[in-house]
């Protein structure tokens, strides 16, 4: 019998197993650290425009310095939670000793509870079932709940953590940026030491008493009624399975309690909803955030209902399949063509009965492989895969030749989730991934125009690699994946006409982007010469641009580019006072030459005319004030030292100096050369937009279909391309016109709804809410 909980040796029992479980998570900061490093260091490797490359830069910079001081503030902070009655109000309202005086608190300590408190809701979801376990054996020691700062509570540990960050000095914004890869880790952290602490108290004969919830059923109606060891039948299980199924559904749809064996969300600043988010910051999100919100919830759903004990399935640790199952999965795996022959024959009419029987077929091989399970986990698995891809194939918008492979990836799917839990719980798992990407590059051709197509060739190439490839797991889909990036990038552009327009947008880019940097660099040359400023205006607004169309049209080496170049020297130095004879001769005898070569640049700039006389005049006014200057002269070792770094000017120029680049809409005609009355330009034209819209625009996946408003008309395009530097963007329309869209401008058009995806979810996501809501209304098929 065991001693009762208010005993001593009980509540020190339950102090070793917190000092266990601190030690644990100390121990795992500097792996923590380290992920958090080689995040930064992998975001500051990806383009984006300056000012993201300089702020990752800037972050990582920070992180290198500060993140020693972070990690032991952590590590202290969590071990003096150790200590007994530890009283904190750390984001609380805190009612005084004497009467209900509540605490102001700073906007500081509000912003560290809403970013703790989101961590530990995403935390949670994975560690659930470990720390609630936990946290009943630890209230039968003690004799009472967890404290709401209990170091042993996920959104105790995650507030310290936060608090620390932002108190060691580092930015609240990039804890931020790395919070998904740090709350990742740090929930398997979580899991391992929960797990640990388990086994601690199992060691010591610990058993919560809400294990005898086990022996307790409900009925249909509701009553309970206890089984107790009379109740051993079939019959009697699969009715508590079946009521621990619709409880964990209730759960998911969150019309009821959560279950003792479930996660609990942790508790939120008082005055937050109950979702985990203030309602001011949700109301600002943008729309990818909110999308990616949606499928964080759906995904908890979905975890909920496969971790309940009915099915017994492991989020972490997937067990081996059963005997039976791997062998028919092997064996589909070698004979996968043999299967679907019949399929690949019905389909040959594309007709939507055909497609009807094809869902048959595919649902009919979902409940051969079901029979094969031995373990109501491996069922449940089997069960949720077949209605997700149920959806796919009823979703009319991808082309019936598609769908034909579609439906040949449900079993290697299938083998991917029974291996990796992850495949449940993460958007971002390659074979989601690949599902969605090719599916939205599909939904905006009908079947006549992609039976046959390379784009139909690639999906078949595709499907038959990943079930042929022997090995189960991620390797292949994120191999297959890849090869699908690579395949589109050439497949969008290949038509002639787009590949022409998209090598042009990138000369566009290339020029207005060295055109900027050319003008920084000959800004910083001439900051402390004495030189005129029409002199400074020319070089600035006019030469820059000359230098930039030579170094793009014929290279930045080539003898016409080093020559304007050494021009742009040449007139600073003739410029500049010449109080001595010899001087004024040498610029005299020079002149002709560096006349010459102002008006050649002038020349291909297409200025000229009586527009290139006047510029030139100008000039040669300035050059004749010279003569009579009595100001001091430009050294001519300055001169020489300006000429050689403008010859090598490039080895000198950075990304981060880029600002916003104009795009003029007369460029792509004349660098085309054709009629470009099909090609739409729509360049910035000032419109606000927020930073977050912008970031939303660098992160279009090309080959995805949208609806495009432009001008008062409707158009459905297709994510062709984007520019090396991400400024240039480029819509296919199916009426053959091309959308050549600069960043900002094609952010204001996200943020007005001018241009909607039309697929926001993702295939997977939306087959994942179909699933959950045919489970929902007869939850007996999930181990039936």
């Amino acid at each position: 019998m065991q001693p009762t909980p208010s005993s001593v040796p009980q509540r020190r029992l339950a102090r070793q197993a917190r000092q266990k479980f601190v030690e644990g998570l100390c121990s795992g900061l500097p792996e923590l650290g380290k992920t958090v490093q080689e995040f930064l260091a992998t975001l500051m490797t990806q383009t984006g425009t300056a000012r993201e490359m300089q702020s990752r830069r800037d972050a990582w910079r920070q992180y290198q310095q500060l993140h020693g001081p972070w990690i032991q503030r952590t590590a202290k902070a969590w071990q003096e939670a150790l200590a007994p009655h530890v009283s904190s109000t750390r984001g609380q309202l805190a009612v005084g000793a004497v009467g209900n005086q509540f605490e102001l608190l700073s906007d500081d300590v509000v912003e560290n509870k809403i970013l703790a408190s989101r961590m530990a809701l995403t935390i949670t979801e994975q560690v659930g079932p470990q720390f609630d376990t936990l946290r009943q054996r630890t209230q039968s020691l003690e004799g009472q709940e967890l404290d709401g700062n209990d170091i042993l509570r996920p959104d105790a540990v995650c507030l310290l953590l936060v608090e620390q960050w932002v108190e060691s000095g580092l930015s609240r914004t990039d804890l931020q940026t790395v919070v998904d890869p740090l709350q990742r880790d740090l929930a398997n952290l979580l899991q391992k030491h929960y797990q640990a602490v388990n086994v601690f108290y199992v060691e010591q004969g610990i058993t919560p008493q809400a294990d005898l919830k086990s022996r307790v059923r409900r009925t249909s109606g509701g009553a309970v009624t206890g089984s107790g060891g009379g109740d051993s039948g079939s019959g009697g299980l699969a009715s508590q399975a079946l009521a621990q199924t619709r409880e964990a559904m209730a759960a998911a749809r969150g019309t009821a309690p959560f279950p003792a064996q479930m996660a609990r969300p942790p508790q939120l600043p008082p005055g937050y909803p109950r979702h985990g988010m203030p309602t001011a910051f949700a109301t600002g999100m943008t729309p990818l955030a909110r999308a990616r919100q949606r499928a964080q919830g759906v995904m908890g759903q979905l975890r909920r209902l496969l971790t309940q004990p009915a099915t017994g399935f492991d989020m972490v640790n997937a067990p081996p399949a059963s005997a039976a199952l791997a062998h028919a999965l092997t064996a589909h795996r070698v004979h996968a063509d043999t299967y679907y022959s019949s399929v690949a024959t019905l389909m040959e009419d594309y007709s939507p009965a055909a497609v009807v029987q094809l869902a048959g077929t595919v649902r009919e091989r979902s409940t051969e492989l079901k029979k094969k399970a031995t373990t109501t986990g491996e069922k449940a698995i089997i069960e949720v895969v077949a209605l997700m891809f149920q959806s796919i194939l009823a979703e009319d918008r991808i082309p019936p030749a598609v769908r034909v492979w579609f439906a040949r990836l449900q079993v290697p799917v299938l083998r991917v989730a029974l291996a990796e839990p992850e495949f449940f719980s993460n958007m971002d798992h390659p074979a989601r991934k690949l599902i969605d990407r090719m599916g939205a590059c599909v939904l905006g051709f009908d079947s006549t125009s992609i039976n046959g197509s390379a784009l139909e060739t690639e999906i078949r190439r595709v499907v038959q690699v990943i079930e042929q490839y022997p090995e189960t797991g991620r390797r292949v889909f994120q191999l297959v994946y890849d090869e699908f990036e690579k395949f589109l990038s050439k497949f969008l552009t290949e038509k002639q006409a787009t590949s022409r327009l998209v090598s042009v947008a990138q000369q566009v880019e290339q020029r207005e982007t060295l055109a900027i940097q050319y003008t920084i660099e000959l800004r910083t040359m001439l900051r402390d010469m004495p030189v005129r400023d029409e002199i400074r205006e020319f070089l600035f607004k006019t030469w820059a641009e000359v230098l930039a169309l030579s170094a793009v049209r014929d290279g930045p080496q080539h003898a016409d580019t080093v020559a304007f170049k050494r021009t742009a020297a040449d007139l600073v130095w003739a410029a500049s006072a010449k109080p001595n004879r010899s001087d004024r001769a040498q610029v005299i005898q020079n002149l002709p030459g560096l006349l010459q070569r102002l008006r050649q640049g002038l020349t291909l700039l297409g200025v000229n005319g009586a527009e290139q006389d006047t510029q030139v005049k100008t000039l040669t006014d300035t050059l004749a004030d010279a003569f009579l200057s009595k100001t001091a002269s430009i050294p001519q070792a300055h001169i020489e030292a300006m000429a050689k770094r403008l010859a090598n000017l490039e080895d000198f120029m950075s990304d981060a100096a880029l600002g916003d680049m104009p795009l003029n809409a007369d460029n792509i005609e004349m660098m085309l050369g054709i009629d470009a009355s099909s090609i739409h330009v729509v360049a910035d034209n000032g419109a606000p937009v927020d930073d977050a819209m912008v970031a939303w625009a660098q992160e279009l996946q090309p080959g995805t279909w949208y609806t495009l408003d432009h001008n008062g008309a409707s158009a459905q395009v297709q994510y062709a391309w984007q520019s090396q530097r991400k400024q240039l963007h480029l819509f296919a329309a199916v009426d053959g016109s091309s959308y050549l869209i600069q960043l900002r401008r094609l952010a204001a058009y996200l943020q007005a709804g001018l241009l909607v995806a039309q697929d926001e979810e993702g295939l997977t996501l939306r087959a994942t809410r179909d699933a959950l809501a045919k489970l929902d209304a007869n939850p007996e098929r999930l181990l039936d």
